[in-house]
């Protein structure tokens, strides 16, 4: 469907409404409280609410503006919802002890690097439909970026329960634990972003037909490329988000992210024009390791970055065992959805398997407590 920029007045005139939704997000108040379950709980149903509405209203390219309607009106119900729970933890306080210039300047701390972050994860869509001609690039580039940020926010979620938490241990003088916690967190970006990465790889070429239909074979190859961002981002959340962030070191957690926006940008004013979206994933993929590269100069006296990869070993080797035994289920298997559904699942059995032979003793302590749990009911 070929529209050109007037066409787009309406959609842009809906998402407006996303501003609004956004900016009555208060999720970051529970974050602090450390109550993540009214936060989960509104997106789990806000979210299946939403995928239902999709299927059941959106049935052609013409319904596209009832899409973004569904899209926006999640966002406001799903950010609006979690101000019914708000008034039993305010209290009365005076506006001359609020001491809005003693937090002012950290506030800017944090918000620079939001910015920069937004800029450069829009930038690639903006630049694409600037420098090429055929639009639909753009969308092949934002269906590849959703499917693979979906499981990344899985790997990143991690970051917003240890934040807190690594706040905490900081500010009592607790190093000892905060190191503690942060090996795990890197043991546990390794344990689910690594299979992520190889499993999409191995399924992509059925699952991409599946999921968007004919005519988007395209994003088969985008989706491969970027991939490796889960795991990058990964790690990038728990050296920068929870470590750096959470021990008072905005000013370097700044710098690593806006060294990786003008990467980003130099990339893809170099990439897009011969490579399209592709250059665009490959720009997003160098500056997402130009962020963690940063991190991990900033950070490499304060952990054994040797032993932290040794943890990764039974990760990667359990990894790539799963990753062919998700290849030859596919040539095995029919390219349907239950085909698919029994490629991932055997995926995840193999993946589990080799962790215990492996005798991964991460895996093994939460297959411990997951017992006892059980046991205890």
């Amino acid at each position: 469907m070929q529209q050109d920029g007037n066409d787009y007045n309406i959609y842009y005139k809906i998402l407006i409404l996303e501003i609004i939704g956004n900016s009555i997000d208060i999720t970051w108040f529970f974050q602090g409280i450390e109550d993540f379950k009214k936060a989960v709980t509104r997106n789990i149903i806000i979210k299946l609410i939403g995928i239902i509405c999709t299927f059941s209203f959106v049935k052609t390219a013409e319904d596209l503006w009832i899409y973004f309607l569904i899209y926006v009106a999640s966002v406001l119900v799903g950010n609006g919802s979690l101000w019914l729970s708000l008034p039993k933890y305010l209290e009365k306080v005076k506006v001359r002890e609020l001491k809005i210039l003693k937090h002012l300047r950290p506030t800017i701390m944090l918000f620079i690097p939001q910015i920069a972050i937004q800029v450069y994860t829009v930038l690639d869509r903006t630049m694409i439909g600037a420098i090429i001609t055929d639009k639909s690039e753009v969308g092949y580039y934002d269906q590849s970026q959703r499917i693979i940020k979906m499981l990344l926010a899985i790997v990143t979620s991690l970051g917003t329960v240890m934040l807190t938490r690594l706040s905490n241990s900081f500010a009592n003088g607790e190093k000892e634990r905060v190191r503690i916690y942060m090996r795990k967190s890197f043991r546990a970006v390794f344990l689910l972003a690594l299979p992520m990465v190889f499993g999409i790889i191995a399924v992509t070429s059925v699952f991409v037909p599946l999921f968007f239909g004919p005519g988007y074979e395209r994003v088969i190859i985008l989706m491969n490329v970027i991939s490796p961002i889960i795991l990058i981002i990964g790690l990038s959340n728990a050296t920068g988000t929870q470590y750096l962030l959470s021990t008072k070191r905005q000013r370097e957690f700044t710098i690593s992210v806006i060294c990786g926006a003008v990467i980003n940008f130099i990339m893809n004013i170099s990439l897009i024009w011969n490579f399209g979206a592709v250059g665009a994933s490959i720009g997003t993929v160098i500056a997402e390791i130009t962020v963690t590269a940063v991190q991990v100069y900033f950070v490499r006296h304060d952990f054994n970055f040797i032993e932290i990869l040794k943890d990764a070993r039974k990760y990667i080797i359990s990894s790539i065992i799963m990753f062919a035994g998700c290849l030859i289920m596919g040539m095995i298997l029919p390219g349907n959805v239950l085909g698919l559904g029994v490629q991932v699942c055997v995926g995840i059995v193999i993946y589990g398997v080799s962790l215990i032979i492996l005798k991964d003793d991460f895996v093994l302590s939460m297959i411990k407590r997951l017992k006892d749990k059980v046991r205890g009911f």
